[in-house]
């Protein structure tokens, strides 16, 4: 079973920076494809970034392309979301993902990941 912890939430002005964290265990880190998902009040969860196991391609959404960057550590066991140049519509809990047999069709579908975080809460206020 894999456990995903994600912490780095916060309260941030409009333009500031946050750094989330998602720990990683219960499976080889390598072995999984890692997603970030957010969802805002009121609306869907939606798709926000991944990293696919053994690839060095990352995918974003449009609204957060050039803003936000994902990245893994596997020494640690980590996947990163930097998220620079916030904005109020940026304001939702973010939840980290993970599967071990995502294809790229189905990276920013939220039902194809098995496994899930319990959330962190972000948000950007002007």
């Amino acid at each position: 079973q894999v456990q995903l912890v994600e912490s780095g939430g916060g309260s941030v002005q409009v333009g500031g920076s946050l750094r989330l964290s998602c720990a990683v265990s219960g499976r080889s880190f390598s072995t999984l494809t890692m997603g970030w998902f957010r969802r805002a009040s009121g609306e869907e969860r939606e798709f926000v970034a991944a990293s696919r196991r053994g690839a060095t391609t990352t995918h974003y959404a449009d609204s957060v392309k050039g803003r936000f960057t994902i990245s893994r550590d596997n020494a640690k066991n980590t996947v990163y979301l930097q998220m620079n140049g916030l904005k109020p519509e940026d304001s939702a809990v973010y939840y980290c993902a993970a599967d071990s047999g995502i294809i790229l069709s189905q990276l920013r579908v939220p039902g194809a990941y098995d496994n899930w975080g319990q959330g962190t809460r972000v948000t950007v206020s002007s």
